[in-house]
């Protein structure tokens, strides 16, 4: 039985199918005015994660994430930059979905754009009016009333009167109530516009996810994802709006994943510990990114730091070595590996466990692979193989990722550089100059490249120097 832990109710409750054997999912994705960063990998791989665990238990899985390509700080981006406002999220887009493929991210079922949902959004603010929920105000905006709307507060906890007394007084924005939010945006001049009831306007920012999830998910349906920072307000005001909408109960379980902090800071511009997936993919295997998300609970907080990168990378050098040389079998024998793994990740997809789990069964490769059991290698490789395509790690074949630099180390020696090494080394042993030969082994250890030798002869491999 799978259970997580609900945000709506802060329990550990069963996984809720409203169909059975199906899980309907929506995830709030990437506003594209600017790279990736690493705040937004974390979100992705958790999510995608959860997503491949609930494939490989059989379930059908529709899981939409969707993409925010019309906003205030896309607007101001593409002025700044004197392009049009579809040329920078077309942009942004292409390296969102390279990025996404470095992770190892699967494609979405689907993959909704909010300027591709405005006629459904304009459907849903009408309703909202219809029905009382909301307003148009003086300056032409439409505003959803917070007011006309019991259960507000209810994922986040937070109570009206509190967070009036909080706010800051608004001035002749034509506001009923200073927590009401923006549906529909009247337009300014040389702003993107789409013709509505209520004259040119864009839609906000809110309004858009709890349009496109319905149109693609049914007005009721079982999970809705995202980062903790979108639990106030943005998923509680989708809640207010769907709820008054559809009269329907919107989502029935909520997942946040924790914040990323940088060397126990905040990740924040303006400390300039501001990082992109593109900033440290040079230097970091994208694998090993994966893996320092999974190394914690996806609502926890972790820590970017150097050496919890290397620690991750040290973690799937381990696997790796445990795979290298061994062809697994073409098809998996459950062991007890195999029982845990899913035990762990059914209790709320508890990503740290489930490494545990492939370090142990590494482990049992590795006594297979030099002992007597021999010929339980293939079978344990390929299960540990297929519990590891469930995390989304150990997808490349192990001497190609063996053979690629380690993680955050500078100026690893070239493979000409190596090889040269390799050759020196040879010629020095077979002239019993083991000086120079260990002075060779010992100059490229410093550097991350690994000599090792064997039956077959000497061969090499990267790592993270001691």
């Amino acid at each position: 039985m799978i259970q997580l832990h609900n945000s709506l109710t802060g329990r550990k409750e069963k996984l809720s199918m409203l169909i059975p054997g199906e899980v309907r999912m929506y995830v709030c994705g990437i506003t594209v005015y600017d790279y990736c960063h690493v705040g937004h990998a974390r979100m992705l791989v958790v999510f995608d994660t959860i997503r491949r665990h609930l494939l490989w238990r059989g379930l059908k899985v529709t899981f939409v994430r969707n993409i925010t390509d019309i906003d205030d700080k896309i607007i101001e981006r593409a002025a700044a930059n004197g392009e049009t406002m579809e040329a920078l999220t077309e942009r942004f887009i292409t390296a969102m979905e390279e990025d996404c493929a470095a992770l190892g991210i699967l494609k979405p079922d689907h993959e909704p754009r909010a300027t591709q949902y405005v006629p459904q959004i304009i459907a849903m603010v009408e309703t909202l009016i219809t029905r009382g929920h909301a307003y148009v105000a003086a300056d032409g905006d439409v505003m959803y009333s917070v007011s006309s709307f019991d259960g507000y507060g209810q994922l986040s906890g937070k109570k009206l009167e509190d967070l009036r007394a909080g706010s800051r007084v608004e001035v002749n924005l034509g506001k009923r109530d200073p927590l009401d939010f923006v549906l529909w945006k009247h337009a300014k001049p040389g702003e993107p516009a789409w013709a509505s009831p209520w004259g040119q306007g864009r839609p906000g920012w809110h309004i858009e996810c709890s349009a496109m999830s319905t149109a693609l998910l049914g007005t009721h349906f079982d999970l809705h994802g995202g980062g903790l920072d979108l639990k106030f307000p943005h998923h509680e005001n989708e809640i207010a709006q769907s709820c008054g909408a559809c009269d329907t109960r919107f989502v029935e379980q909520w997942l946040h994943n924790g914040f990323v902090s940088i060397n126990d800071e905040k990740m924040s511009k303006s400390l300039n510990n501001f990082f992109t997936v593109r900033d440290v993919l040079p230097r970091l295997r994208p694998e090993v990114l994966r893996a320092f998300v999974l190394a914690s609970h996806y609502r926890g907080p972790v820590n970017y730091a150097e050496d919890n990168l290397q620690q991750a990378d040290r973690s799937l050098e381990r696997l790796y070595l445990a795979l290298r040389d061994v062809e697994p079998a073409a098809v998996v024998v459950p062991s007890a590996a195999t029982i845990e793994f899913s035990r762990v990740m059914d209790d709320d997809f508890n990503t740290p466990e489930a490494m545990a789990v492939l370090q142990g069964l590494a482990g049992e490769l590795n006594k297979a692979t030099k002992g007597k059991s021999k010929a339980s290698a293939p079978q344990l490789a390929a299960e540990l193989k297929q519990l590891g395509s469930v995390l989304g790690l150990l997808q490349t074949p192990p001497e190609t990722w063996l053979q690629t630099p380690g993680s955050l180390v500078d100026a690893p020696p070239l493979p000409v550089e190596i090889e040269a090494g390799l050759v020196a080394r040879v010629q020095a042993r077979a002239a019993r100059d083991f000086a120079t030969a260990d002075a060779v082994r010992n100059t490229l250890a410093e550097r991350g490249a690994l000599l090792e030798d064997g039956v077959q002869g000497t061969r090499w491999r990267y790592t993270i120097p001691q």
